[in-house]
């Protein structure tokens, strides 16, 4: 080990990861108004050293006693700073570390040392104690997910080697990341690891109690799933209730509001489709049903799945508009509670309800199914329609959902989902204009169902109205375009044409599947 650490400064190139990595940290640290800072990763000591350069009070840890040496004297040589220094194992954090901390860092790709769950859930649990309540953790680990899914390619640089250092994976397998380290003397080193996956991580940063957790794929909030070579997890402590801001959205569920909350998107959608049910409709063998009427024979079919009477209580998460809602509120008498992320839609929704008199049976809430802002066990139906496929963490979605529904309840959905064999160049115009990294898949939700004790009722395989629908919505928009330019603007309409045409292609080249998925609870 005291070999590699030697090594360590020649594979981690102080002055190419400081070019890589910019102020990232260290502006994610000032946002939130951090003064005290505990490294718990320190290794030879290259974020401390630059934590100290930027005023920061700063603790620096680690469980290799070389890796503290290496990093004390890093301190002195670069710019004369004393690290304070110490001992420590993470499941024991709060033995070997006194206070707490406006902020921890575990950086370096150095949880992914961790072999156990049990240790993993106690580590974090540390984390999550020594923070102060506002506190914030940051935590990175490689792009594993790709490795796994064989889409890492040779074309990825490590951020932090050196020009004449390489780090590549001789094994990979989902218990076991063996990389080997190669130096110009041609020495070699080996490492173990587990490869961690980034939803995986997520899930068990939420689970130990964070309550926001943001992942930047190489310090980006968007990006594909195959080309960051780390993500960097930033899980916030804070707390807060059912009146949460707007900013506590994710970055992937803002970037859905704000796109639906523009006047070009909310024209366009209200204009086209109707501005009632804006989804995916039923088609007959012709293809050129009005659009408006195509949507709301999928509403019936959904709704002919379920037994719902005047003592039913529905959730629409992503209800749009509200033309499911005001449906089943008329047609059954039931109350219904809208949610959708964007405040303008949900405006349209509230005087449309308003104008039909249902008012007193559906109500509308501004928020995000991601963190569903309802009490537990609330529901007997959730329902959705072509809307989770916004969300940057679907397994956090299901969860959501299998809280707030009571026992015995349905989840009915549908959703523009890959195939299980799809591949990532056929998904790719998709998700770049989506900025997602992913589509659920009919397998992921059985998973994701079953893992919460959700059964599945039904799958109601309707694939091929999916190039159907976008394809009859891009001849009413070619056809209305002088209309719609007059309200619109040209650029929008030209990115929602090529939208439509990658939605067309890939319904017909099999890499897309839709329809109806039934679970019950």
């Amino acid at each position: 080990m005291t070999g590699f650490v030697e090594k360590w400064d020649e594979l981690i190139d102080w002055k190419k990861r400081s070019a890589s990595e910019g102020r990232f940290f260290i502006d994610q640290l000032k946002a939130r108004g951090v003064r005290k800072v505990l490294d718990v990763a320190t290794g030879t000591g290259f974020h401390s050293v630059r934590l100290l350069e930027e005023g920061f009070e700063t603790v620096s840890a680690d469980g290799s006693a070389e890796m503290l040496a290496k990093a004390f004297s890093n301190g002195q040589t670069y710019g004369g700073h004393i690290l304070r220094i110490v001992q420590a194992d993470w499941r024991f954090l709060n033995r070997d570390v006194h206070g707490t901390y406006d902020a921890i860092i575990c950086l370096g790709n150095s949880f992914t040392h961790l072999f156990s769950e049990r240790d993993r859930r106690k580590a974090l649990a540390e984390f999550y104690a020594m923070l102060k309540h506002d506190g914030v953790l940051i935590l990175d680990q490689r792009n594993y997910d790709a490795l796994l899914d064989g889409k890492y390619g040779n074309k990825h640089t490590y951020y932090y080697c050196g020009e004449e250092v390489s780090a590549e994976p001789e094994h990979v397998d989902e218990g076991l990341a063996r990389f080997v380290y190669r130096f110009p003397d041609e020495s070699e080193y080996h490492l173990n690891m587990f490869p961690l996956r980034k939803n995986y991580v997520r899930r068990l940063m939420r689970e130990v109690g964070f309550q926001r957790v943001d992942t930047y794929g190489d310090f980006q909030e968007t990006y594909q799933a195959d080309e960051p070579d780390f993500f960097i997890h930033i899980a916030e402590k804070e707390y807060r209730g059912d009146d949460r801001p707007a900013d506590g959205y994710s970055a992937a569920v803002q970037t859905a509001r704000d796109y639906y909350n523009s006047s070009d998107a909310d024209t366009f959608y209200h204009s086209v489709w109707g501005g009632t049910d804006i989804h995916i409709g039923l088609y007959g063998e012709a293809g050129d049903d009005d659009i408006a009427e195509a949507s709301r024979r999928t509403v019936e079919r959904m709704a002919g799945k379920l037994e719902i009477t005047p003592r039913t209580r529905v959730l629409d998460i992503g209800s749009g508009y509200g033309g499911s809602a005001r449906f089943l509120a008329r047609t059954h008498g039931c109350r219904v509670t809208c949610l959708n992320l964007s405040e303008v839609e949900n405006e349209r929704n509230r005087e449309m309800t308003r104008a039909a008199g249902l008012d007193h049976l559906v109500d509308v809430v501004d928020g995000s199914f991601e963190d569903i802002p309802l009490q537990d066990n609330s529901f007997d139906v959730v329902w959705s329609q072509d809307a989770l496929l916004h969300s940057g963490d679907r397994t956090r979605v299901m969860e959501e959902v299998a809280r707030v529904l009571r026992r015995g309840g349905d989840f009915v959905f549908t959703d523009p989902m890959a195939t299980e064999g799809a591949s990532f160049e056929e998904l790719r115009p998709i998700l770049r204009r989506l900025h997602l990294d992913t589509m659920g898949t009919p397998e992921f939700y059985d998973r994701e169902a079953a893992r919460l004790g959700m059964v599945r009722v039904e799958f109601d395989d309707l694939h091929e109205q999916l190039p159907v629908h976008y394809g009859r919505v891009l001849a009413e928009t070619e056809r209305r375009e002088a209309e719609l330019g007059g309200q619109i603007s040209s650029e929008y309409l030209e990115h929602m044409k090529t939208g439509l045409r990658n939605w067309v292609n890939g319904g017909r080249s099999g890499a897309l599947t839709w329809g109806i998925l039934h679970y019950r609870a």
